[in-house]
């Protein structure tokens, strides 16, 4: 068997109803995983996605509830218990944003963004790491970050703030975590094509944008999927602590032969 098979492991993937989660959950059960899927309730994402990975033949189940508040993350803990029995592999996918000028982001639409991407990445992971040391045998807890932790984009103010928060989160948890043998990384996706791109950005605008990074095109959520299947497999065994960018050198735009020539 490969070092990359999930064949046997149980991932949760909260936020999996479309873009990255979902890629993310697909790229797992492509790998071998079973998996639990979530998203809010009445989702509209949530069936589509799961019949997806059903023909893949695995196993999902569905928990949804609202990861952004310790409630929901408990209820989506507890679901995902008692269907699949077990949580091997946790991606922690939860995002909320605002974008404005820091002068003018309201105090509520911070609160929201720090609950719903730092916070809510402590909730469910506290859940998921205390089933795994009681549990035993180890375990992959993987956040998923941004390259917005390290790059202060305009109009993300709360956004940068709360994903940079998360690779320190991310770091803390990884040092108190080995000794259970859970390695604990984080993925730091570049720009990539989501649905809710597509909401802020035209298809013909991002094609442009895209052929302006280095790699030539937008980054896909099996990108960041193949990015997971990794930090999750016996591959990455002796990898922890590590914040992982797939972002096709978006982070080094401006330092290609081109661009660099263009500035002379």
């Amino acid at each position: 068997m490969s070092d990359f098979e999930l064949s046997g492991k149980i991932a949760l993937v909260t936020g999996s109803g479309r873009g990255i989660g979902k890629g993310c959950a697909i790229e797992l059960a492509r790998a071998g995983a079973d998996v639990v899927i979530n998203d809010l309730p009445n989702s509209p994402d949530l069936e589509p996605t799961a019949a997806e990975i059903r023909a893949l033949g695995r196993n999902c189940y569905v928990a949804a509830g609202d990861a952004f508040t310790p409630e929901g993350c408990r209820g989506i803990f507890d679901a995902a218990i008692a269907q699949a029995g077990r949580i091997d592999v946790l991606v922690s996918n939860p995002a909320s944003t605002r974008r404005a000028l820091f002068l003018d982001l309201e105090a509520n639409d911070w609160e929201r963004t720090i609950q719903g991407t730092l916070s809510a990445g402590f909730y469910i992971s506290q859940l998921v790491a205390r089933h795994m040391v009681e549990r035993g045998g180890g375990g992959s807890i993987i956040f998923i970050s941004s390259v917005q932790a390290v790059m202060p984009i305009g109009l993300s103010v709360a956004y940068n703030a709360a994903k940079a928060g998360t690779d320190h989160l991310m770091r803390t948890v990884a040092m108190e975590l080995a000794e259970h043998r859970i390695n604990v990384n984080s993925i730091q996706p570049g720009w990539i094509d989501t649905p809710k791109e597509r909401e802020t950005w035209s298809k013909e605008a991002m094609e442009v944008e895209g052929g302006k990074l280095p790699w030539g095109r937008l980054g896909l959520p099996s990108d960041i999927g193949k990015a997971a299947v990794f930090l999750s497999s016996d591959a990455a065994d002796y990898v922890t602590c590590v914040a992982l960018p797939v972002d096709g050198g978006f982070r080094h735009r401006d330092c290609g032969v081109e661009r660099v020539t263009n500035q002379f």
